[in-house]
């Protein structure tokens, strides 16, 4: 009900900064709508002047004005149809604009809970409806509006009582807009919901594609996405049976309605009480004011579906960013010595509260030095990565960088001082050389080809027909694992941050491309705060200190060495992981 409220001045908020294309616009609608209304005196004097008072020289005077009048018409027709398309395509793309840069503020946890297709869909087909109401069906219903009241106080001068007959007529015509028009808006939201489900459905079964036909899960796909089809055609099927009974009532009323007063106007002109002209001028008007009306019923429909749509994107507009910049948020040096301090934290998944993965967990790391974090899947290793850089907030406890807690500082700011190398490397569909730049935008071509030569990329890439300027294609679908990995160390060392967030980065590498890329990595981790997360002998024995992690807590620290002999649990991990 809140969305309902706020559909207008959502839409009357993008609309502002161009009130001037919107009054313009309205001018132009109405000069058309107004010269459109006089062309009824014209038909008026057309035949009483001229053709019943058979008077040719009048004749050719009143065609020619009405010829004039007509390309007045047409000309700020031109005019506002232009300006009003014009404001539907900018205000669709304010609309994105605004929503998507509100998608990158929102935590990991709002996408854990939306899939990406059904955002897609609301990014595509719900902005392309709004932008095709704003810039037609809404102008339609204006000049209907217009044309329909001022042919009623035309049709007025003109008849006084067969207009009354007409007012009797008006509310018979408004209800089945007003009763129909509310259960059009509710059906075409639930049929813009079904739409993103099977947006969603489809985005999720492409992208794993090679799972599905791995699995052979073909043809149960079809047969899910089938029924994700019929569902959006049952919703549909209701919205269009409603809005066609819309339709026919409203047409049925208007034409029903224009018979019996013709009846009526047809006995005044027998008796002499109205001319012949103002007879024809009357029916003129009469005919403007149901086509408006029919008009008016029938983008009613397209304007319910996009209230609907407003709707939906107003939820992704505004919905509540979890993980924000303070207000007023604390400084760090400008030089980040990279200390890291963890005390008594706690963490559960907003989605799973009860189930706390972290649990009074301390840990105190010095500048420099570089931590492994060993245990069991489920032992909150990758949790804690997403807590360092507050992708979610702790239940209880806190972070320290460099002395300050991380909460108080502003999100760009903290994240700007650490670079992740992700376990599963992600690719962008551009090229190699914007790959590596994403870790650092300005950075000159000379400095990406220097990364990839010190992440050993540099010679998989000379292999590329166009080198750097190669294009990946979507999630790097032309690399091997162990290359995309390798890009991904490549931008982690460009970024050049003083803490760095290693999730196995050589998980994906082969024995020999595993050895050129630890140089690689020694070399980045020199003088820099490390973490991480290890499951290979060779990465926890170049450890300073090895953390050992167990449902949340920590249950041992020491080298490699001292676990051994110290904790059974390092000892079967030893034998199980890290020696494979």
């Amino acid at each position: 009900m809140q969305a309902n409220i706020a559909v207008l001045p959502w839409l009357g908020s993008f609309l502002r900064p161009y009130r001037n294309r919107v009054l313009l616009a309205l001018v132009f609608l109405l000069i058309g709508s107004l010269s459109w209304l006089a062309l009824g005196q014209g038909v008026r004097l057309l035949v009483d002047e001229g053709f019943v008072a058979g008077n040719s020289e009048r004749l050719n005077q009143i065609t020619l004005a009405i010829l004039l009048l007509c390309t007045l018409t047409s000309a700020a027709v031109f005019c506002r149809f232009y300006l009003m398309t014009w404001l539907g395509e900018r205000v669709s793309a304010d609309i994105r604009n605004r929503v998507y840069q509100h998608m990158l503020k929102l935590s990991p946890a709002f996408y854990s809970q939306m899939r990406t297709g059904e955002v897609i869909s609301r990014f595509t087909a719900d902005t392309t409806l709004l932008q095709s109401v704003v810039g037609s069906s809404l102008s339609m219903a204006l000049r209907s509006t217009v044309t329909a009241l001022g042919g009623l106080l035309m049709m007025a001068l003109t008849s006084f009582k067969m207009t009354g007959l007409v007012l009797l007529a008006v509310p018979l015509v408004l209800l089945p807009i007003i009763v129909l028009g509310r259960k059009v808006r509710k059906l075409s939201r639930a049929s813009q919901d079904r739409l993103a489900d099977v947006g969603a459905y489809v985005d999720e079964s492409l992208h794993e594609i090679h799972t599905v036909q791995a699995y052979g899960h073909e043809e149960h796909d079809k047969t899910l996405f089938v029924d994700r089809i019929e569902q959006v055609m049952q919703a549909a099927r209701q919205r269009i049976f409603y809005r066609s009974l819309l339709i026919a009532a409203v047409m049925l009323l208007s034409i029903s309605a224009m018979v019996l007063i013709s009846w009526v106007g047809a006995r005044d002109v027998m008796a002499g009480n109205v001319s012949a002209g103002e007879l024809t001028a009357f029916m003129f008007y009469a005919v403007m004011v149901a086509g408006s009306a029919a008009t008016i019923s029938e983008v009613i429909g397209d304007i319910q579906r996009a209230a609907g749509a407003t709707e939906r994107l107003i939820e992704l507009a505004t919905a509540p960013v979890e993980i924000a910049s303070p207000t007023q948020p604390l400084s760090l040096n400008q030089s980040v010595a990279g200390a890291l301090s963890i005390r008594e934290l706690n963490f559960a998944y907003p989605l799973a509260p009860d189930n706390t993965v972290l649990s009074a967990l301390s840990i105190d790391i010095k500048p420099g030095e570089r931590i492994a974090l060993v245990g069991p899947s489920g032992a909150g290793k990758t949790t804690l990565f997403q807590l360092l850089q507050r992708f979610y907030q702790p239940t209880a406890g806190q972070i320290l960088l460099d002395g300050v807690d991380i909460s108080a500082l502003d999100l760009a700011v903290l994240r700007a001082r650490f670079a992740l190398v992700p376990q599963e490397s992600v690719i962008f569909a551009t090229s190699v050389l914007e790959n590596v730049r994403y870790g650092r935008p300005d950075a000159t071509e000379q400095e990406v080809v220097d990364a990839c030569i010190a992440a050993r990329a540099a010679g998989f890439i000379a292999e590329f027909s166009d080198g750097y300027h190669t294009q990946l294609g979507e999630r790097g679908v032309r690399l091997s694992g162990g290359q995309k990995q390798r890009i991904a160390i490549a931008r982690a060392i460009l970024a050049d941050r003083p803490v760095l967030l290693l999730d196995e980065a050589t998980s994906a590498l082969d024995a020999v491309n595993e050895q050129q890329v630890q140089q690689a990595l020694d070399n980045l981790m020199h003088g820099k705060t490390t973490l991480i997360i290890a499951h290979r002998l060779a990465t926890v024995i170049n450890a300073d200190r090895i953390l050992l992690l167990e449902q949340g807590r920590l249950v041992a620290s020491g080298s490699h060495q001292q676990l051994l002999q110290s904790s059974a649990l390092y000892q079967q991990l030893a034998q199980l992981q890290l020696l494979n």
